[in-house]
């Protein structure tokens, strides 16, 4: 659909391309009309978070859901409650062919990262050590290594980073022996 201009009359042309004729209308014929939306959005807080009335200014947090066209915002307790939503924890597990002596890859991420800690024998079946306190790195075998850790932004970056740095070190020894 659009407007033309023919002979200094405006005819607003609506051909759907179909097999029927096309409609054109005068401009005579054509209503003028304006739409106005109101851009702003209410959230209402609900059961913990609607407890208390807070003041001017002050910050509310949680999480904002929104259900059709209403906006909620809920503590996480209250998620699976009012909403057909659940949290989950995810806990990720990589395994990497490693034929290379532990220490020497506990060595070299403790010159890359400021935090390696070695765990007990105890704690972990064979040598194992935590990077940041976030991801752990354990032995599995003469040629593999393993690493877990439990899935959120900051976790996901330092294992991506352990990840490459143990590719990197793997091609360092590759090359030079």
């Amino acid at each position: 659909m659009f407007m033309a201009d023919i002979a200094g009359v405006r005819v607003l042309y609506t051909g759907d391309y179909s097999r029927e004729e096309d409609c054109h209308l005068c401009a005579v014929e054509i209503l003028q009309f304006s739409l106005y939306f109101n851009s702003e959005k209410m959230a209402k807080t609900i059961r913990r978070l609607a407890e208390k009335t807070p003041k001017v200014g002050e910050t509310v947090s949680g999480f904002l859901v929104k259900k059709a066209f209403t906006y909620q915002i809920m503590t996480l307790d209250d998620l699976h409650v009012f909403s057909q939503l659940s949290i989950e924890n995810i806990s990720q597990r990589i395994t990497i062919a490693y034929s290379g002596a532990f220490g020497v890859l506990k060595h070299r991420l403790k010159q890359i990262f400021e935090s390696v800690e070695s765990l007990p024998d105890e704690e972990s079946e064979g040598p194992a050590f935590h990077v940041y306190e976030r991801l752990t790195v354990k032995y599995e075998s003469e040629k593999h290594i393993s690493l877990h850790w439990r899935s959120d932004p900051i976790s996901d970056m330092v294992s991506d980073s352990v990840i490459i740095s143990i590719l990197l070190i793997l091609i360092f020894i590759t090359s030079y022996c």
